[in-house]
């Protein structure tokens, strides 16, 4: 579980609900009208139907997932992946037959790829393009997810304001007298919190699970290109202190570690 997310999400809620709150309870006013169903609909609504549009249906299919895949926690450190990279650096100078060997402890599945092909001979340019390709199209497909969140994030507010529209012409058709002043309270109701649904959608979850979705990505191709990086050193049987100061690189300084 990301413990960041849940306590952004919980706080911004609470804060939310604080501020709604206390104006009330100064205006001496209920808070039960932040409470609309049809105003949800419509910006929720609205908003589903945008990126059904706007995305393919298997995408679409797939939202609840994504949601949840942002509220998984990560406890990956770069620096776990030095160690292991030249652990393997100290197996794979003995010969491929100890290499190969070794590949069954190796829980990193794109590593252990590399390290395979290091095993049945590929070249180092040959391992090194197709580690990469594979790099780049799972940023693409990731990054259709983001699009899919910051889409959802400008739709919202969009749909907020197709909301006020509609409780405008509901407010300016009580002038008629039909429905009197409830029609106008309706229709200003309907009008602003349609809106505040909107902001909060967009603002709160999708905008930020936006951004989410982008640094695991960042994050994620760090990884695989220290990996990458590794795999090469492996194959050119490095020792293992030169991979260790090469694959340091990628990672904080307060990560490092140097062989004894």
């Amino acid at each position: 579980m990301d413990i960041a997310t849940l306590i952004g999400i919980l706080s911004g809620l609470g804060m939310i609900g604080g501020g709604i709150f206390t104006a009330a309870a100064a205006a001496g006013a209920g808070t039960g009208v932040f409470i609309s169903p049809s105003s949800f609909i419509i910006v929720f609504g609205g908003m589903i139907a945008s990126v059904a549009v706007a995305f393919p249906l298997n995408d679409v299919l797939q939202l609840g997932a994504a949601i949840g895949a942002t509220f998984k926690g990560s406890g990956d450190k770069l620096g776990t992946y030095v160690d292991e990279a030249v652990e393997v650096a100290e197996v794979a100078r003995k010969g491929t037959t100890e290499l190969e060997g070794k590949l069954g402890t190796v829980k990193n599945f794109f590593f252990r790829d590399g390290l395979q092909m290091v095993v049945d001979g590929y070249g180092e340019d040959e391992i090194s393009d197709i580690l990469n390709t594979r790099i780049d199209y799972r940023e693409v497909r990731e990054k259709a997810q983001a699009d899919l969140f910051k889409t959802m994030g400008n739709m919202a507010p969009a749909w907020g304001m197709v909301g006020t529209l509609i409780g405008l012409v509901i407010m300016l058709s009580g002038f008629g007298g039909a429905g009197g002043t409830d029609a106008l309270g309706a229709g200003m109701s309907a009008a602003l919190i349609t809106t505040f649904y909107g902001s909060v959608l967009a603002n709160l979850f999708f905008l930020p699970m936006a951004a989410k979705v982008g640094s695991r990505i960042q994050f994620t191709s760090t990884i695989q290109s220290l990996l990458v990086e590794g795999a090469k050193l492996i194959h050119q049987k490095k020792h293992p202190i030169i991979v260790r100061e090469k694959l340091n690189s990628f990672i904080p300084p307060k990560e490092w570690k140097r062989e004894g």
